[in-house]
Order: C-alpha cells, then sequence, then structure tokens
C-alpha cells in the first residue's frame, strides 16, 4: 500500500487506519521514518543482525523491526529517502516474503503487510532514475492525500475552533 502526499497531508494516520480497519490491527504496527535513521544503520534496522555481524553488534544478535512486525503492519515513511542499496533487499523481502539478518545464513518467513508513504512522487524518483521501479510496483494500491490546508471540511473546523 502506497500512501502519497505532501508533508502535513496526514500519512501517518492514513496507515494507522489502514492497520487498525485490518484482520492484523492485533498484531504490531511498526513504524520506521526513512529520513530520520542514517541509511549505513537502516539495513539493522529492518533486518536485525547476529552477534559478531559488526563492530558494536549486541552479543547474542539483534531482531530487526521487520520482525516485530510479524502478523502486524510496517510503516515505511518517507520511502523516498531509501537509499538505491537497501532498495534490491527490500525489494526481495517483499516479493519473497522472507528475510536474512545482517551476518545470518537462516531465511526467516514473514508475514507481513507494508504500508509505505512519500512526499515525493515515486513515479517521478523513478523517471529520474532515483527510486527502482520494481520496488514501485510492488506497492499495487495507491492512496493520494490531499493536503490538510486545502481541505474545505478542514478550514470550517478550524474557523470554528476559534
Amino acid at each position: 500500500m502506497l500512501i502519497e502526499g505532501e508533508t502535513g497531508s496526514g500519512k501517518e494516520l492514513i496507515a494507522h487506519a489502514i492497520h487498525d480497519l485490518s484482520k492484523r490491527s492485533a498484531n504490531p504496527l511498526i513504524k520506521i521514518n526513512c529520513a530520520a535513521i542514517p541509511q549505513e544503520l537502516l539495513e539493522a534496522e529492518f533486518f536485525g543482525y547476529e552477534e559478531g555481524a559488526f563492530t558494536g553488534a549486541k552479543r547474542g544478535g539483534n531482531k530487526g523491526k521487520l520482525e516485530f512486525a510479524q502478523g502486524g503492519s510496517f510503516f515505511l515513511d518517507e520511502i523516498n529517502q531509501l537509499s538505491m542499496s537497501l532498495q534490491p533487499k527490500l525489494l526481495r523481502v517483499l516479493q519473497e516474503k522472507e528475510i536474512e539478518r545482517v551476518g545470518g545464513h537462516e531465511n526467516i518467513l514473514l508475514d507481513v503487510r507494508f504500508i509505505v508513504a512519500t512526499n515525493v512522487p515515486l513515479e517521478k524518483l523513478v523517471k529520474e532514475n532515483k527510486f527502482r521501479k520494481e520496488v514501485k510496483k510492488d506497492f499495487e494500491k495507491e492512496i493520494i492525500t490531499e493536503a490538510l490546508r486545502s481541505n474545505e471540511f478542514n478550514k470550517t473546523q478550524t474557523a470554528k475552533a476559534r
């Protein structure tokens, strides 16, 4: 599921509604903002890691956010900020429904709904070779949000509240 709209248009609220109204609502909704975490750390955040995978890796390894989302939903905000080097790894997860922890050798099966949001049209980024077409195709359903400031209902409610 792809939610597209400018900053402040309620994309995260839509993601919560999609999750809360789904059969997955009893399971977690795990959220990551792709712009808020350094790109070199995102792979370990997504997939987790095994002990000794890199300097500073926690003893015993660590589960990734995708494992914590098992049975629920995984919300990637600002997916337009996802690096070109991480996009093929995300594509593999979307297609194969499994992950491998950083430094690991075992595949872990996933049952996760992906909800992604962007404030830049992914189609534009695909044309500019800044986003992989194959990844965009995997988000078959698309919601385009309108800026809240341009919504007549919100203008009326704001005026009444003052």
